[in-house]
């Protein structure tokens, strides 16, 4: 596929479940709920290890994308071989396998949290900042009214809740599996990870910020350098996908000790 037939959600073939999710989204991931969402989910009580947590994206397809429809499991695994293939360094191919790896969220979400297969709009899609106005830039816009914050005097502003300049770390996203993973791996003793790995996995659904340009009010020195580290992801997150298929088992003998390395060999309590 060229570049450019990636991410076009005005295509006919779009599914209207696309779209649908992305009303969802818009209404529903409040200030309010993001911060239920922290408190319900953050809390490190469930181990398992990475490998049972992988096959159980066998089960999972991403009712947001637009590009595939293929079990999630897939697109990692695509995402890692093709950073490998490139030369890259070992921590960016184990970031490329489990950069959405936080929807393993569905095993314990529900349908009223929009964290479960049927229900989606909590753990997967474009992420925005929760507590201020939301721009143009997210996808289908015309959702945008609809979110009840944007009726708040405060929440509606440019920088809303928080102080110019401060930041995206020290921000609220919309709730959803990069943030969720994230956090997860943050608490994870044995993580390794360096930086900018965490900051592709935290950051690389937050489209309105990385590719549409949005919440320059909010952004300092650090996020420049952010920026540029998402941009270089995001050739192997969007662009590497396709209908091929692998097999799990047939890639953990190269990915093991990479994960072993970063990750230790322990279970990860999500």
């Amino acid at each position: 596929m060229e570049e450019k037939s990636f991410r076009n959600y005005e295509a006919l073939d779009v599914s209207a479940a696309v779209k649908e999710h992305y009303r969802k989204m818009r209404k529903n991931q409040t200030l309010a709920y993001v911060q239920e969402m922290h408190k319900k989910y953050l809390t490190f009580d469930k181990p398992m290890g990475l490998w049972e947590a992988m096959s159980h994206l066998n089960s999972l397809i991403d009712v947001s994308d637009p590009d595939l429809d293929l079990p999630n499991i897939q697109h990692l695994i695509q995402s890692a071989e093709a950073i490998r293939a490139d030369g890259r360094p070992d921590w960016m191919q184990l970031t490329g396998l489990i950069h959405d790896l936080g929807k393993v969220m569905f095993l314990w979400g529900c349908d009223a949290d929009g964290t479960s297969q049927a229900e989606q709009w909590g753990m997967v899609g474009d992420v925005f900042v929760v507590g201020c106005a939301l721009p143009d830039s997210c996808v289908y816009p015309e959702f945008n009214s609809l979110n009840p914050d944007m009726q708040q005097e405060v929440y509606s502003t440019e920088t809303g809740i928080y102080e110019k300049g401060c930041g995206i770390d020290n921000v609220d996203l919309a709730w959803g599996h990069d943030e969720y993973l994230y956090h997860v791996l943050s608490n994870h003793e044995t993580n390794s990870l360096p930086e900018e790995g965490m900051v592709m996995i935290r950051y690389h659904s937050f489209y309105p910020w990385h590719s549409g340009g949005s919440y320059k009010a909010l952004l300092n020195e650090k996020d420049a350098t952010y920026l540029e580290l998402i941009k270089d992801f995001n050739k192997y997150d969007l662009y590497t996908k396709s209908q091929k298929i692998y097999d799990l088992e047939d890639v953990i003998e190269y990915y093991q000790p990479i994960a072993e390395k970063y990750l230790g060999s322990g279970p990860i309590y999500w």
